[in-house]
């Protein structure tokens, strides 16, 4: 897709990595509406609007789409990049830590994505940053792995509907990534990880694959790179 003028709502646009990606769209001279947990207008150069969204709440998230629609005119490209992070035995794992897992990593990105679907132009794109776990499960990040799965899966049926509409969605699956994310778990210590994926070099291969209609960009673990499929 065509970046210049793109009409782009970034939910996460705030964090490490939506900041980051928030920046390069806006090189590209892209027309960005934020969300984030917090009002920071001036993070970002250029930004039409940030709204203040806790993905907690489903309701809000649909309005925030609703709202970033409205400022810019329709809706060209949407990428959710948020998350929560826990870790821990999953019998040890509370139910209200999974409620949040799942609130903010499956029915969040679910929530706005739908609402995004009858607001998006031909050959839009609808993006959402899963992770590695979708693919590789791992024990003691059972309830975050699951969170992970179950919006790839998500992903994948949207795809199948939206495709007769000219919107592609693409599931981006990368490895860990010096966000501190993990630093910041809502439950458990994080085990010791490698070094972190560089989070500019992700950005750079996810605006690659927004522009090349990328359906999907995935940790090779042969290869040990960020692939476009």
């Amino acid at each position: 897709m065509q970046l210049a003028g793109a009409r782009t709502l970034v939910v996460g646009g705030t964090g490490a990595l939506g900041t980051a990606l928030a920046r390069t769209l806006r090189d590209h001279d892209a027309r960005l509406v934020l969300t984030g947990r917090s009002r920071l207008p001036d993070h970002v150069e250029g930004v039409e609007a940030t709204i203040s969204l806790d993905l907690l709440d489903l309701d809000a998230a649909r309005g925030a789409v609703t709202e970033a629609a409205d400022r810019l005119g329709g809706l060209d490209l949407v990428v959710v990049a948020t998350g929560v992070a826990a870790f821990g035995a999953a019998a040890e794992t509370s139910d209200e830590v999974a409620e949040e897992l799942f609130a903010v990593n499956t029915l969040g990105p679910m929530a706005v994505l739908s609402a995004a679907v009858p607001a998006m132009s031909d050959g839009g794109v609808l993006v959402a940053v899963s992770a590695v776990l979708a693919d590789a499960p791992m024990a003691g990040m059972a309830a975050y792995s699951a969170s992970k799965a179950g919006l790839s899966a998500y992903l994948t049926a949207l795809r199948r509907e939206v495709r007769r509409h000219g919107v592609t969605v693409l599931d981006a699956r990368p490895p860990h990534m010096e966000t501190g994310l993990a630093d910041r778990a809502i439950s458990g210590t994080p085990p010791r990880l490698p070094a972190g994926h560089d989070v500019d070099d992700f950005v750079a291969l996810l605006v690659e694959a927004i522009r090349a209609g990328a359906r999907e960009l995935v940790w090779d673990p042969g290869e040990k790179a960020l692939a476009l499929r």
